[in-house]
């Protein structure tokens, strides 16, 4: 599905243009889910062969107009590789000190989804009420708001990602990290419904069921090893590549 014929006209590996190309779906997927903010909040994804460097949105592009070619190419010390293109101060903050931090994660995800952010403004958060928080509840982990335009913010990203996958950011939204696109994808994915059903029981008037902790703890147990299997959520992804492919297919340009 992803065209790497066109590496060459853009000098670079054919291995860079395949992230460049993943990346640019995974942006159009956002889109296509609703996890946009206008130009705001980020994904990026690192390059293969080139463990420093990581590719990132050309700041001021709309999540449907983001192409393989757009994206911007810099490193974890703040070069610029990219001869054109704009990137995000605290989006950089952020991807850096995750990937100086986790060298066995290749792609992040961030967003404001709405359900997100209004979870992460609660004290409690997501509790074992649902089957999709048991599915994000072992990778689960907290992080404090913190200053987004400080190089310390990005340092502790990267302590909070060594604790999890899966990251709520306290007053702000949410985050996911993966080895692949489609691991960061799914887990998004996952944690986006465990937020929204939090939500809903919350609007209820009547306490949710909280599901038995030993059921929860046979849950992770089981469920843990499909996670670290590089397979983990590449079905959902080649589904969604369809459903964009039969919009557009320009974001292998």
């Amino acid at each position: 599905m992803i065209n790497v014929l066109n590496h060459k006209a853009f000098h670079m590996t054919e291995a860079e243009w395949r992230n460049r190309c993943d990346l640019a779906a995974l942006y159009r997927i956002c889109d296509l889910y609703g996890w946009t903010d206008t130009i705001n909040t980020h994904m990026s994804m690192r390059v293969d062969g080139e463990p420093k460097c990581f590719l990132i949105n050309n700041y001021g592009e709309l999540f449907n107009e983001i192409t393989a070619s757009s994206l911007v190419k810099m490193d974890i010390d703040g070069n610029v590789y990219s001869k054109d293109g704009a990137y995000n101060d605290a989006g950089f903050i952020i991807h850096a000190g995750i990937f100086r931090a986790r060298p066995d994660i290749n792609c992040v995800m961030h967003t404001h989804v709405r359900v997100g952010a209004g979870i992460s403004v609660l004290e409690r958060g997501i509790r074992p009420i649902s089957q999709d928080a048991l599915e994000v509840y072992h990778e689960l982990v907290y992080h404090e708001y913190g200053s987004l335009g400080s190089h310390n913010e990005g340092d502790a990203l990267g302590v909070s990602c060594q604790k999890g996958e899966c990251l709520i950011l306290r007053n702000h939204g949410l985050l996911t990290v993966g080895a692949t696109p489609w691991a960061a994808l799914r887990r998004m994915y996952e944690l986006v419904r465990a937020c929204e059903i939090e939500i809903i029981a919350r609007g209820l008037n009547e306490a949710p069921t909280l599901i038995a902790p030993e059921v929860v703890e046979d849950f992770t147990r089981r469920n843990k090893p499909k996670r670290a299997l590089p397979e983990y959520g590449l079905s959902d992804w080649r589904a969604a590549l369809r459903q964009i492919e039969r919009l557009e297919a320009n974001w292998q340009q």
